[in-house]
């Protein structure tokens, strides 16, 4: 009998060249990676500055192993000649070229956009900026916590005395993601066009995108406020503790979990009518009191009888776990990911494919498949310098 093999994955075949460095090009090219594209990652002679944000994945950085698997690493000097042909050539092959570098930086290297398309009229090129490339802010320099700020993000964030940061980069992830996305919209349209496609992602335009509701409640006259851990539109829904102490969050999404709740977690159906509490708009103008009424009923239950009733009658909860139970929850799934110093376990991505387990190529030490790289476009090499400073 013939051993049995593995489906092709959606893009086997597909060459994607990625000039990136930090987390929202990296993000992007590793789903690309996880879906059978082969992605050759271009460093500089350093090698990408995430690979020393910290030393917490068996001593290499979390953030490098998250977001590098499946890659191959090559380092170019893309100020000496004989590496820009190699870049050059590649771009010649490839299907996706993407990059985060600065606005300008690529052109300053000789390949502005109306080059590479004449290089390559079937490449798909996508440009990860922190602002837009023809605006006013076009030359700031743009990291996650930046955008957050600007984009007011950090101003509907923490709790009412201060504004906060999102405790992981939100603003690289959105912008990743959606990079993610807009490749495969350009590579179907390529397949009924047979012509690449330029396309332009900001980091602040993907978060103010992210912010329409917030924006839009400001400009009705009834501007987001801060609230921790409560919802700032609806009303149960933040944390309440139990008899020992314990928080657990809670939340009433419509009126009829409202009644519910009411007959049996608050043991009283006669709010279900009452003109304070019969609607969400009336329990957010009067949320004091309705989250009084929630935290009485909560507190006099140990948080095993909390969670056995919620279980109960359909009522969502969930738990406020920290990192630890994280690591420790009964949901999460988790992939091993092969490195130069060891398997590093990491949760999963989150789409499953019915019918096909994915694996997950490992995460390339620096500059590992150099000569090879440069074997397959054969020009004559040099060695190091800065392609030009990538935002994250």
């Amino acid at each position: 009998m013939c051993p049995e093999r593995a489906a092709p994955l959606p893009l086997n075949g597909i060459l994607v060249v990625a000039l990136e460095q930090a987390v929202s090009a990296p993000l992007c090219t590793a789903r690309l990676a996880d879906a059978g594209a082969r992605v050759i990652k271009i460093e500089r002679p350093g090698g990408d500055f995430a690979r020393g944000y910290d030393a917490a994945a068996n001593g290499l950085s979390s953030y490098f192993v998250w977001i590098n698997r499946g890659k191959e690493s090559v380092v170019l000097d893309l100020t000496a000649p004989a590496d820009l042909a190699v870049f050059e050539g590649l771009l010649k092959k490839a299907d996706v070229f993407v990059h985060n570098l600065r606005p300008g930086a690529l052109a300053r290297m000789g390949f502005a956009d109306t080059r590479l398309q004449d290089l390559n009229p079937r490449l798909i090129r996508c440009a990860i900026t922190g602002y837009r490339e023809a605006g006013a802010f076009r030359d700031r320099k743009a990291y996650d916590l930046l955008i957050q700020a600007e984009s007011g993000l950090c101003s509907v964030t923490g709790g009412p005395e201060a504004p906060g940061r999102a405790g992981m980069s939100v603003v690289d992830v959105a912008t990743g993601v959606t990079a993610h996305a807009a490749i495969l919209e350009a590579l179907l349209q390529r397949q009924r066009t047979g012509v690449g496609e330029s396309l332009s992602i900001s980091l602040f335009d993907v978060m103010a995108e992210w912010m329409s509701v917030p924006l839009l409640n400001w400009e009705a006259g009834t501007p987001p406020l801060r609230m921790g851990l409560s919802h700032p539109s609806i009303a149960p829904y933040g944390v309440f503790r139990t008899r020992e102490g314990r928080p657990i969050l809670l939340s009433i999404q419509n009126e009829r979990e409202w009644a519910v709740f009411c007959t049996h977690i608050l043991g009283d159906s006669a709010l279900i009518r009452d003109p304070r509490f019969c609607s969400n708009v009336a329990r957010v103008e009067n949320r004091i009191e309705t989250d009084e009424r929630v935290a009485a009923s909560i507190g006099a239950l140990s948080f095993e009888e909390a969670q056995a009733l919620l279980n109960r009658h359909d009522i969502a909860y969930g738990v406020l776990n920290d990192m630890a139970g994280l690591s420790a929850h009964p949901e999460l799934q988790r992939i091993a990911v092969e490195t130069e110093v060891g398997p590093v376990s990491l949760p999963s991505p989150a789409p499953r494919f019915s019918g096909q387990k994915r694996r997950y190529g490992p995460v390339p030490a620096l500059g590992e498949s150099t000569a090879a790289v440069r074997a397959l476009v054969q020009p004559r090499v040099k060695a190091a310098a800065d392609p030009g400073e990538c935002v994250p």
